[in-house]
């Protein structure tokens, strides 16, 4: 596996496979990598003869009292368990190659980036927007791979590639979790032992809660029981909502195409996570 670090040489090294004959996916990351990164790599794998991974920690999501200094950054280690999935090719640029002098184009997606993570973290999905379609236009991948934990980032993504016409197609990835439940993130690394003990109840209570939806009981009384829950287990609850899952709407009743999102923080660790409601 190839490390480069210049538009230039990602392109050189594309266009070599693209005159083969060749498709290409593209996994975008921060780094920090688990298994559940790596099983974007395995579906990039099955959907392309080639992968290109990219590690790039962007600035531009984070807002001014988030985790950009302390975001784990591990570049060889991730770069071994990259090789060891049979990526192709590591995109690890500097911000200045991302984000250049004089550098003033925002991209933004109305609507889908209000709800949710967008009220909580106000310009964070500017930044993911703007970093992916600039990833994607450096790249010009035939595929590209995001995980379904960051499910609203999702749907932003795919509403940008729809509307600016970005030859490409987004498949999104099952949330891989760990035995206990817990979906898999770099930020469980922040969890104390204690809050590590704790962080199950957050994936526990969305599916109780998801039982309970499908039994018949109304929506409002079933989440303010499940803030509850989670805020008597130590949790603070930043937000539990039921909504469509293409619009993010919130909804009232259960209807098809419904999830159930949340975001609450133990200690100072933010996690967040989102399940399928399917109707009964």
């Amino acid at each position: 596996m190839e490390t480069v670090r210049q538009v230039l040489a990602l392109r050189s090294r594309i266009r070599t496979w693209r005159a083969a004959g060749e498709r290409i996916a593209l996994v975008p990351t921060m780094g920090a990598l688990h298994a559940g990164h790596l099983s974007l790599l395995g579906i990039g794998r099955r959907r392309a003869h080639r992968v290109v991974a990219t590690i790039f920690v962007n600035p531009k999501q984070f807002g001014a009292n988030e985790d950009l200094d302390r975001y784990p950054r591990q570049e060889m280690a991730d770069a071994a368990l990259l090789r060891q999935a049979g990526c192709d090719l590591l995109f690890a640029p500097e911000p200045a190659t991302v984000y250049p002098a004089g550098f003033s184009t925002n991209v933004s997606v109305g609507g889908l980036d209000r709800p949710m993570e967008g009220a909580s973290r106000p310009g964070h999905f500017d930044g993911v927007a703007t970093v992916v379609t600039k990833l994607l236009l450096m790249a010009f991948p035939d595929v590209a791979i995001f995980g379904e934990k960051d499910w609203q980032q999702l749907a932003i993504i795919r509403r940008l590639v729809a509307d600016l016409d970005i030859p490409v197609e987004i498949v999104g990835a099952p949330i891989l979790r760990d035995p206990d439940g817990l979906a898999m993130s770099s930020r469980n690394a922040y969890l104390s032992p204690q809050h590590r003990a704790v962080a199950a109840a957050l994936p526990r209570t969305l599916s109780a809660t998801i039982t309970s939806l499908r039994e018949g009981s109304a929506v409002a009384e079933t989440l303010s029981t499940a803030r509850a829950a989670l805020q008597s287990a130590g949790f603070k609850v930043d937000y539990l909502i039921l909504a469509d899952g293409a619009t993010l709407q919130p909804l009232e009743a259960l209807s098809p195409g419904a999830r159930l999102f949340a975001a609450a923080k133990l200690g100072t660790t933010r996690l967040i996570d989102n399940m399928e409601v399917q109707a009964p």
